[in-house]
């Protein structure tokens, strides 16, 4: 029986590793691995901070799901792979031998990408990191003053500090201490509403509005010098005093990565990979989700910065590693591509209880359809988005949307 590993088990892998067992069921070993036993619904963490969802209503625990739809899930890190042994090293579970390996790992942080960072800034992008601002945020309150939000230089992810601003602006104005706070936005992004797809129709003049709307100041296209505890400095030598301070920072490949040098990653450790998502040098090794490198498309601008690739890129990504995989286990040669930059573009903004729905036929440009609409009264689609897809990962119904 052929076996298939998959390191990862949130969108990219538990996806990759339900479809191949569905398509394939009997006929093939599945084994799950991750050092984490649930998954984290990323999209939620933003409301964790201000109290709309509390940590474990976006934790999805895995091995249930597993278990029933026959997926072997084993909660152990992986340390290393050796592409031409086909093994992969774990931390205490020992050797796991593979036809086919697909690596879903998703990122670590660079912290480190400015002096200061790490010590004096927050960061919303984990259950630990959201629990920790909702502390802070508490103190805040009782004593407030300027607050900075927004993306270090290289970071990637800037649709998520989009929607914790917006949030946060409107947790200050229900803690009625909207008027003593100085809400400053910074991001590397050349205009307003980039995202690191080079924007869409409508996105610049709508962020700018909310802006407006909302008394946000901004600053497009700089970097972060340094993070003070009581200020942050950007790379253009202005100094913005800040007595809370959250940034989005750039992502990197895993340790894991860094462990196995056969697999010759690029500088940021993520894997180089051909359109239908195999490693460029081992064709039965295949990269899904976050750990895919992706080339900025766009020309950069004074201040470097990166693309989006969680949320829907990931399932997405996910879906045509399995179909691809079921494909070569059956001896077909008509392999799928699509690369990470044809995948539609489809995210929900949250904006404080309204919402910004952003669509598009394809991430990156050229497009044919690209827009930005606004819903100004509720956010009911990034609801139902959270409902839906919190119900398929509990279900493991990894062959819809």
């Amino acid at each position: 029986m052929k076996k298939v590993v998959v390191i990862g088990s949130n969108f990219a892998g538990s996806t990759t590793a339900l479809e191949i067992k569905r398509k394939l069921k009997g006929n093939v070993d599945v084994t799950v691995i991750d050092r984490k036993e649930q998954s984290l619904y990323f999209p939620s963490l933003i409301w964790v901070p201000v109290g709309r969802r509390e940590a474990d209503q976006v934790l999805v625990p895995r091995k249930p799901v597993f278990d029933k739809k026959g997926v072997n899930f084993v909660i152990d890190e992986a340390t290393s792979i050796d592409p031409d042994k086909q093994l992969v090293m774990t931390e205490k579970s020992g050797e796991f031998s593979y036809d086919e390996l697909i690596i879903a790992t998703g990122p670590q942080l660079d912290r480190d990408v400015a002096p200061g960072v790490r010590e004096h800034s927050y960061y919303v992008g984990s259950v630990d990191g959201a629990l920790e601002i909702r502390k802070k945020l508490e103190e805040f309150k009782k004593n407030p003053g300027p607050i900075v939000i927004g993306a270090t230089q290289k970071a990637g992810c800037m649709g998520a500090a989009y929607e914790f601003l917006f949030n946060v602006e409107k947790w200050l104005r229900e803690q009625k201490i909207r008027k003593k706070v100085d809400l400053y936005w910074i991001t590397p992004e050349t205009y307003l509403g980039h995202f690191g797809i080079d924007g869409m129709l409508l996105a610049e003049p709508y962020l700018k509005a909310f802006m407006k709307i909302f008394n946000i100041h901004y600053r497009t296209e700089v970097g972060v010098k340094e993070v003070k505890a009581d200020a942050v400095i950007l790379d253009t030598g202005e100094e913005l005093k800040s007595k809370f301070t959250m940034l989005m920072v750039p992502f990197k490949g895993v340790k894991l990565i860094e462990n196995s040098p056969k697999l010759e990653a690029p500088e940021n450790l993520f894997l180089d990979v051909k359109p239908t998502y195999q490693h460029k040098k081992y064709d039965n090794v295949w990269a899904a989700g976050l750990a895919v490198d992706v080339k900025p498309p766009f020309k950069p601008g004074r201040v470097p910065f990166g693309v989006p690739k969680t949320g829907y890129p990931s399932d997405v990504s996910g879906k045509i590693v399995a179909e691809n995989v079921v494909k070569v286990l059956k001896g077909k040669t008509n392999l799928k591509e699509k690369p990470w930059g044809k995948i539609a573009a489809l995210c929900v903004m949250d904006a404080g209880k309204k919402e910004v729905i952003i669509i598009g036929n394809s991430l990156f440009k050229p497009r044919w359809f690209a827009i930005m609409v606004p819903n100004v009264f509720y956010d009911v689609t990034k609801l139902f988005l959270e409902k839906y897809f919190l119900w398929k990962m509990k279900h493991g119904y990894s062959w819809l949307p």
